[in-house]
């Protein structure tokens, strides 16, 4: 059962949510909270395996709760569930340890397959979104200067994780290269150990800023 813990201001979508979600057969919500600092708490009370976060509340914020969850929970995966659709936001959000950004408006189904996916590792962000992400992406600098991390990865590695920035999940990595699942989940872990990095958004960043990202891979 994937556990669940659900931090919004709005007590009615708050609930709503909760009820979708325990109509599910593999999840289920151990807590609830209206602003970020309550979140933390329950947090710590039920340590989840995902907590969906607005981003919007009254004093502690979800950007601030998701640093601090970056920082005390690493392994809670956090997915900010919001209406704001702004880029400098969901760039905020990844940058604070979020592992995924979904607007509201989403179908329930489409919610569902999204914390299923990010238990699988990947980084779910609406679809709608992702053309402005792509956007900057492609526009990031081609030599970011000193600031950009030197790198010891290995053949294999680089290759992996370029086609995991070009957008393709662990299992089509594998079928593509004729490997494990579990390799590429192995590889992708000690790419970003290497590299310093928390998550595929951030190697993504990377990639760009080195001229390594093909989009075009995952073609």
């Amino acid at each position: 059962m994937i556990s669940v813990v659900l931090v919004d201001d709005q007590s009615l979508f708050r609930h709503a949510i909760a009820a979708l979600i325990d109509g599910q057969d593999d999840m289920h919500v151990v807590g609830q909270a209206s602003n970020g600092t309550d979140g933390l708490e329950v947090v710590a009370r039920t340590r989840p395996d995902v907590v969906l976060l607005d981003l919007e509340m009254p004093g502690m914020d979800g950007l601030e709760a998701a640093q601090q969850l970056a920082g005390t929970h690493p392994d809670v995966r956090v997915i900010m569930l919001t209406v704001n659709d702004e880029d400098e936001h969901l760039v905020g959000a990844l940058r604070a340890g979020a592992r995924g950004y979904l607007l509201k408006d989403l179908h329930p189904q489409e919610l569902f397959d999204q914390v299923r996916a990010v238990m699988r590792g990947e980084t779910p962000i609406s679809s709608r979104l992702v053309p402005s992400l792509v956007q900057q992406v492609r526009q990031a600098p081609a030599n970011p200067g000193p600031a950009a991390p030197p790198h010891d990865l290995s053949t294999r590695e680089l290759e992996i994780l370029r086609l995991a920035g070009a957008g393709l999940t662990n299992r089509e990595i594998g079928r593509r290269l004729f490997i494990t699942e579990g390799t590429v989940k192995n590889h992708v872990h000690n790419a970003l150990r290497k590299l310093g990095l928390d998550n595929r958004t951030q190697a993504t960043s990377w990639l760009a800023g080195q001229g390594l990202l093909r989009l075009g891979e995952g073609d």
